[in-house]
């Protein structure tokens, strides 16, 4: 498997501590972070970067498809570094996502789809929303 830094080379990204760092936090992380809790988690270790730096960074990765980039109807954007094909659930009440990584087929529909809008459909992002068990059982 590719380290972080030949996969950021690959994509023609340059390498620099704070890239790794963010890219690492995010590959490592299964909560789907914001920008501000990436920069509140790792400032510590970079005191001098900015969350324009963060905010730059996880653009860049997202550009170049390191990472995906979705919003749950919140004041920020959540990230995440898994980019094979996989579902999200996510909480209305707490906002805590979940990966799903179960069957998805919808071969027939997305060929559907692809008919009726003369779009090539190339990827699909798919969310689920409810509540948690732990915000039902409260």
């Amino acid at each position: 498997m590719n380290t972080l830094s030949e996969k950021l080379r690959e994509k023609k990204l340059k390498v620099t501590p704070q890239r790794l760092a963010i890219y690492s936090y995010l590959a490592e992380n299964r909560a789907h972070p914001t920008v501000e809790t990436i920069y509140n988690d790792i400032k510590a270790d970079f005191p001098s970067m900015s969350i324009a730096t963060v905010y730059k960074t996880v653009a860049a990765l997202r550009d170049a498809g390191l990472v995906r980039e979705f919003n749950i109807n919140e004041d920020s954007n959540r990230y995440d570094a898994h980019t094979e094909e996989h579902a999200h659930i996510i909480c209305t009440k707490c906002h805590r996502i979940e990966d799903y990584y179960g069957d998805l087929c919808m071969g027939e529909d997305i060929r559907r789809m692809e008919l009726a809008s003369g779009f090539r459909i190339e990827s699909r992002d798919m969310s689920f929303y409810g509540l948690c068990e732990k915000c039902r059982n409260k």
